[in-house]
Order: C-alpha cells, then structure tokens, then sequence
C-alpha cells in the first residue's frame, strides 16, 4: 500500500482570555449588533485597520467574526458576564491555520486585541481546544471500529454523513468514525473528500494539489473517487488534557509542549491491523497510524501546507461563484416551466428575463448599492 500525506498541521485552535471588553468597545459593539438586528446582516466594525464583521445573534452577548481566513470571536457584556466566565473567547479557523500555522494565529490574536484596544495580560490567557489534522490520499481505506484500541471507558462510535450521523454501518459504506470526548481527547476519521464537496471548500483541494504538484504528481479529480478518497485524521484535546494534563495556558506553554502532548495523544490511542492474536495489545500499528504518529513526532511548529492563503481565498471564491451561477440557472429554469415555455423557447425566455429583472432592480425600494453592500458583507472572501 502506498501512503500519500496531502495536509498536515494544526485545524483547530481556542483560547479564553479572562478580561473584560472596555465601555467604548462595548458601545460600539452594542450598536453594530442593533445594526445587524435591523438589517438582518453582519454589520462591519472597523477597529484598527481590522474589519470585524458584527452578528445579530449572540443572547447577552456579542459574536463577532474576521472571515474564513481569520477567527470567531465571542465577547461577554462587562454588564452581565457571569462571575469566573471569561470575557473574550477566539476560535481561530481551519484555513488561517492551515496556511499560516500557530505563528499566524498568534499574531492574528494579538493584532486584533491591539485594534480592539482590549486590555490583558500572558497570565490570562487559557487554551481550551487544539485539533491537529493529517489527511491522507488512500482510495483502499475505510476506517474499521474493530481496529481502534483506545483508554478503558473510552467511547467510541462510526458515522456515516457529513454531518456526523451516528449509525450501525449495516449495508453502509462506513465513512468516519470517531472515540473520545472533545473535552478530553477525541481522534477522529473521516471522509474529508466528502465533506470538502458537501460543503464548497475547494481551498482544501487547492492546498492538496500544492502537495501533488511539489512531489511532481498530477492534480486530484474529485469527481473519481476511486483516485481521490482523501480520509482525515484528527486529533482533538480539550481542556481536560491541555489544562488538567499537560498545564498549557499561553501561546508559550503551546509552543513548548504541544508536541509532547501529541506525542503523548499517539501512544494512549492507535489504529491497528486486527489480527487473531485475543491480545489486542500486540496487534501491529496501521501504517495510516504510524504516519501520523512520524509526522508527530517532527517539530510542529514548522509545519506550513505551502500554500499561501490567497490562493486558498481565489478557490474558495470561485467555487462559491460556480454554485451561485447553479442556482440562479435552476430558478430560471423553474421559471421558464412555470411560465409554459417550451425547450426550444428557452434561450430566448433567458434573455428577456434578464430584462424584466433589470427593471424590477430599478424599481425595487432599496438602493441597488444597499443591497450590494448587504450581500457583500455576508462573504468574506478577501
């Protein structure tokens, strides 16, 4: 069997800071969200240089976002916080990290405090999350419940969609399983082929034909599955292990023992080649398994996908687009049934749509620029 990593690197990051937002920040904030509110869309906070895009949602709180190539923030109202509930919690996203790193979603973290004007200080900071992801091109691979040796009492469970729908797998292709608690420690398998298609992040099929293309290899198809079944490993530690096991509090404890942890992480788990020997202790590593743990056991802090995060942005964007232009065909299609057209009447039913379209634009009762920047502000391509 041949193994081929196309990722690896960190995929998950979150810290707490137990600090409190400043008044005019909250102020601010308080306004953006009545905007969001009333507009039913992200409203843009400018802090710094830095766009902070404002949710309606959030209860008491505020949920504010830089982008798919930033990080979820959540920010408790100074008001109203809860008595030892941190103020300010990050959740960096998948593609910041893949294409930058820690070194990237540190200095996204610290920028955006500084535009914030958010006081704190190292000793405030608490990581509660690290997920650390390899994926590997193995079209002969399906994750096997059997094959998982794990801690006493540690749960396990396949699933089969997306979505992570747990089932029996009788009659069913498996595609994922997973055993532990995130709040713990969590190794999950999955499709990620599948889940790159069902969900349009094409920047991830950017980041595996880099991989390709460095070791002088062709593109993947993702429309051949046979040639290109990517499957995940990812390694999950919540605060149970980070905190309680491992003491790691600040972007240094992380950078110094994170590794360690890992390390650690592949040893208590592994997925192995069942065999008939009743000791599944002596049951041999997979080679999927030993892979990880390699790729581990190197200095992770160096680790980058070589890919630089615009060409991830350009993917995504144009995928995005692909589907847009989908589903403006499809309504007008319905439209051209709904309205008795024949087959043959079609391209000429499209072009006169276009017009009435353009004319109901003119009269619509939102300025055309309104809607654009409405529209605008619920991508964050750029």
């Amino acid at each position: 069997m041949n193994v081929e990593i196309l990722h690896s690197g960190f995929d998950g990051l979150k810290f707490t800071v137990t600090t409190d937002i400043p008044p005019e920040l909250r102020t601010a904030l308080a306004e953006a969200k009545a905007e969001a509110v009333r507009t039913n869309a992200d409203a843009t906070l400018e802090c710094g240089g830095i766009a902070f895009a404002v949710r309606r949602s959030g209860g008491m709180s505020f949920s504010v976002h830089t982008g798919e190539y930033g990080a979820e923030w959540f920010f408790l109202d100074p008001e109203n916080r809860p008595k030892n509930n941190p103020g300010v919690t990050v959740d960096f996203r998948a593609f910041l990290l893949a294409t930058g790193g820690l070194r990237a979603a540190e200095a996204h973290f610290r920028e955006c405090m500084a535009a914030l004007a958010i006081p704190y200080v190292e000793t405030q900071l608490r990581v509660s999350r690290v997920d650390f992801a390899v994926d590997f091109l193995a079209p002969w691979f399906e994750p096997d419940r059997e094959a998982l040796i794990v801690p006493p009492g540690t749960r396990n469970r396949e699933f089969t969609g997306v979505d992570e729908t747990e089932t029996h797998c009788t009659g069913a292709r498996v595609t994922g399983l997973r055993a532990g608690a995130v709040a713990n420690r969590q190794l999950a398998i999955y499709d990620k082929r599948a889940e790159v298609i069902a969900k349009h992040k094409m920047g991830w099929l950017t980041i595996w034909n880099a991989a390709r293309a460095d070791t002088g290899r062709p593109p993947l198809d993702l429309t051949d599955r046979d040639q290109s079944q990517v499957w995940r490993f990812e390694l999950r530690m919540g605060s149970k292990q980070l905190r309680n096991r491992w003491e790691m509090r600040s972007w240094a404890d992380l950078d110094a023992m994170i590794g360690d942890a890992l390390a650690d992480f592949c040893q208590r788990v592994r997925y192995c080649i069942p065999t008939s020997d009743s000791n599944r202790g002596r049951w041999p590593v997979h080679e999927l398994w030993r892979a990880v743990t390699e790729v581990v056991s190197h200095d992770l802090r160096d680790m980058r996908s070589g890919v630089v995060p615009e060409d991830v942005k350009t993917a995504n964007r144009a995928e995005h687009i692909r589907m847009l232009d989908g589903m403006a065909l499809g309504l007008l299609v319905s439209r051209a049934a709904a309205g008795d057209v024949a087959a043959g009447d079609v391209e000429a039913f499209l072009g006169r749509q276009i017009l009435v379209l353009k004319e109901r634009s003119r009269e619509h009762p939102v300025p055309v620029d309104a809607r654009l920047a409405k529209a605008v502000g619920r991508y964050r391509f750029r």
